[in-house]
């Protein structure tokens, strides 16, 4: 407790009134941006330009020559400041700076009015108009308003359909400079960020701290219909459209509807043949990011995902709930003709064309074996076949040296070594291979009952 003019005040008061006053201050600094006029810096150099240094490749203008030099490494690629840490390159040594808050953590700037901290100085200045809800800068063409007037030029790109940034590898345009650079990772496979619970790598730092929210269960969007969590509140936000049946993304070729766009975006490959997704291995290309990814398991071998019941492991995460069915004996998916149940949406979606009378495959059979003539629905197929001819054996069991010519082959041949898959019968603990064994004796059980 303090005196002041004869009165007695506590010290925790004058340090709230104190803060109250820096907050007030700050609005009002805030509130002066946008009441300056918009041609005051034009009013100060009429009739003078102070921009005197010229890039000779793109003809921008600058004030200083030590501007000019730095511009000049966009156009060379030059970064001369790197990161001990990661080795990432900088055009600026304040961009480096910046940069290692991300290692640091550190968060030097706060808003006085709601006390979030940032990284960046831009970042704070962006936050601030928020506070203030005004958007001087609007789109002519649809009215859209915002914060910035770089935002605005950015939004244009979508009604010009422009895409000035193209992969030098692959070809594809983007509208965003960062999104022509965030791709390109794709084709280096460049991942410096990785989980130390799954082991799971990402390009980005972000992206990682989205990932731990699944080992954690922190800050998890959960929807109110199913229950399922998500990570990011867009993400539930376009999940909540399954459930409402809405599609609003459509097909310009075929009509098709879809409630994804990035599902729309995969869909419209199809017509197009287009492939942008290579694998750096085995130069593989695919339609999607995410098939690429699955498909780079089979060279990393990686399956995070273990079944505490049997000890199978999985390289997905939904490939071990669809396992687990067969011990739970769940079957979530019925057909609402019939009746019947199944533990898995595929047989689901086969058994309902018992009803509807449609051919799960046609009789064409377009790939046919050179050696036999033998020929099959789909390639993978074939590929199999034609090791029969060559008598091929890629895969050789590391405990008794056996080789097989499918994988396949190989991981039921496993069970025989390690226990682990096998079914076993809980009434007369005899054990089999293949499921549809297992199940063919469960039925005699069944029967002598």
């Amino acid at each position: 407790i303090i005196k002041e003019e004869g009165k007695l005040i506590s010290q925790d008061l004058l340090k709230t009134e104190k803060k109250n006053q820096e907050r007030k201050h700050q609005e009002n600094t805030v509130l002066k941006m946008f009441e300056e006029p918009k041609n005051k810096r034009s009013q100060k150099t009429k009739g003078y330009d102070k921009r005197r240094f010229t890039c000779e490749i793109c003809n921008n203008k600058f004030t200083q020559n030590c501007h000019l030099t730095v511009h000049m490494r966009t156009h060379t690629g030059e970064r001369p400041y790197s990161c001990e840490l990661c080795n990432k390159g900088f055009i600026q040594i304040c961009s480096l700076k910046e940069h290692m808050r991300t290692h640091t953590g550190e968060k030097p700037f706060s808003c006085m009015i709601c006390e979030k901290k940032f990284s960046r100085q831009g970042q704070l200045k962006y936050h601030i108009k928020l506070h203030t809800g005004e958007k001087p800068y609007s789109c002519d063409i649809c009215g859209k308003a915002f914060v910035e007037q770089s935002k605005v030029k950015l939004h244009m790109l979508n009604h010009t359909g422009e895409k000035p940034f193209s992969c030098v590898t692959c070809g594809k345009s983007f509208t965003l400079e960062r999104a022509l650079k965030s791709h390109m990772k794709i084709h280096t496979a460049e991942k410096l960020y990785s989980c130390p619970t799954c082991g799971k790598e990402y390009r980005r730092q972000n992206r990682l701290t989205l990932h731990m929210r699944i080992h954690t269960g922190e800050n998890l969007f959960a929807c109110m219909t199913c229950g399922k969590k998500f990570t990011i509140k867009r993400v539930l936000d376009n999940h909540m459209l399954t459930h409402t049946g809405e599609r609003p993304f459509s097909c310009k070729i075929c009509g098709k509807c879809f409630s994804q766009k990035h599902h729309a975006v995969t869909h419209l490959r199809t017509h197009t043949s287009e492939k942008p997704f290579s694998c750096q291995n085995c130069k593989k290309a695919f339609k999607s990011k995410s098939s690429l990814n699955l498909h780079m398991k089979i060279h990393t071998g990686v399956k995070p995902f273990l079944c505490t019941t049997c000890g199978k492991s999985f390289s997905q995460k939904s490939y071990l709930a669809n396992h687990n069915r067969i011990h739970t004996g769940e079957k979530p998916y019925l057909c609402k003709t019939c009746g019947k149940r199944y533990n898995q949406k595929s047989h689901l979606t086969d058994h309902i064309r018992t009803h509807t009378g449609e051919k799960t495959h046609t009789d064409e059979r377009p790939f046919s074996c050179i050696t036999c003539g033998k020929s099959f629905h789909v390639k993978p197929h074939l590929i199999s076949h034609m090791k029969a001819h060559t008598d091929e054996k890629p895969y050789q069991c590391k405990m008794c040296k056996k080789a097989f010519r499918l994988k396949s082959s190989l991981n039921f041949h496993m069970r025989l070594h390690t226990g682990v898959g096998l079914f076993s019968c809980k009434t007369c603990k005899k054990t089999f291979h293949f499921k549809s064994n297992y199940m063919r004796h469960i039925k005699m059980h069944d029967s002598q009952a």
